[in-house]
């Protein structure tokens, strides 16, 4: 089961409350989670990742285990404490400006 962390306003488009747990097939990546996620919660579909392209929206970015993997490989495994479900992927909207 992995658990999945989503912004707020994201939560309130998907009438969800805290953290999603998802049933993902091995090998556990980011494109499998996401892929879950968006088929799991349809009305996510193109607020994280482009419809088209699949490319991560620019003002989120993905986190697990303390690392930013933004610009990683979308088909790169995720950690196995992420994978087994210990940790959380996190999912955070991201600020600019200054």
């Amino acid at each position: 089961m992995i658990r999945v962390v989503i912004p707020f306003h994201l939560r309130t488009l998907a009438k969800i409350t805290g953290e999603v747990q998802l049933d993902v097939p091995a090998p556990v990546t980011q494109r499998a989670v996401l892929d879950a996620l968006e088929a799991r919660y349809p009305m996510l579909r193109g607020t994280i990742r482009d419809h088209v392209t699949k490319e991560r929206r620019a003002f989120l970015r993905f986190f697990a285990c303390e690392q930013d993997l933004s610009n990683e490989s979308p088909d790169t495994p995720l950690p196995e404490a992420v994978a087994s479900g210990t940790e959380p992927y996190l999912i955070i909207g991201a600020l600019a400006g200054g």
